[in-house]
């Protein structure tokens, strides 16, 4: 699984895996390298926030196979944090807390964010969350990019792209096609 936040595709672009979340970000010029950007790996665990936890926790299992690691309940019945792993990633999710500004994207019109899940098998993975309950947004195609790519809207108000890697594509040529798309 795989986070893209600011992603930064350099030369050809592999997804990364391994225990985390992962995500690239550019960092500063490599001389050596003909003052070229380079890429360094970070990892970050996103922690989102959706109405009604208990029934988020159950969608991201049936939808992604999430396994629940654990979670901290407030006395109100509220859950401050469920922490759940997918596909070897980490995901926090917590109920709202308005009364200290901890809202969930439909509070609020919507979310700027989106979640990027990078599977083996993205036909399987976005149907299985459209059966439980995801809304497509932009259905799955191939992308000049190179991956079997689609959108999805959770019923909590989160996007996510799922995204299956098919084969590489020259930088030059991914530039050249996307000034095409957005001409």
């Amino acid at each position: 699984m795989v986070l893209h936040v600011g992603l930064v595709k350099i030369g050809k672009y592999r997804p990364l895996r391994g225990p985390v979340w992962q995500c690239w970000a550019a960092t500063a010029f490599n001389r050596s390298r003909g003052g070229r950007r380079y890429a360094r790996l970070m990892s970050i665990t996103p922690h989102i926030v959706v109405q009604d936890a208990e029934r988020a926790t159950a969608f991201y299992r049936d939808a992604f196979g999430a396994e629940e690691v654990s979670r901290i309940p407030v006395p109100d019945g509220r859950l401050m944090s469920v922490q759940l792993r997918m596909a070897g990633g980490l995901l926090h999710l917590a109920d709202e807390f308005p009364e200290i500004g901890v809202l969930a994207p439909p509070s609020f019109g919507g979310t700027p964010v989106v979640l990027a899940l990078d599977v083996a098998d993205a036909e399987t993975v976005f149907a299985q969350a459209v059966a439980a309950g995801a809304a497509i947004r932009q259905p799955l195609a191939d992308m000049f990019w190179g991956d079997r790519h689609g959108q999805l809207e959770d019923p909590f108000g989160h996007r996510w792209n799922i995204a299956q890697h098919l084969r590489d594509v020259p930088h030059d040529e991914v530039v050249a096609a996307a000034a095409r798309a957005y001409s």
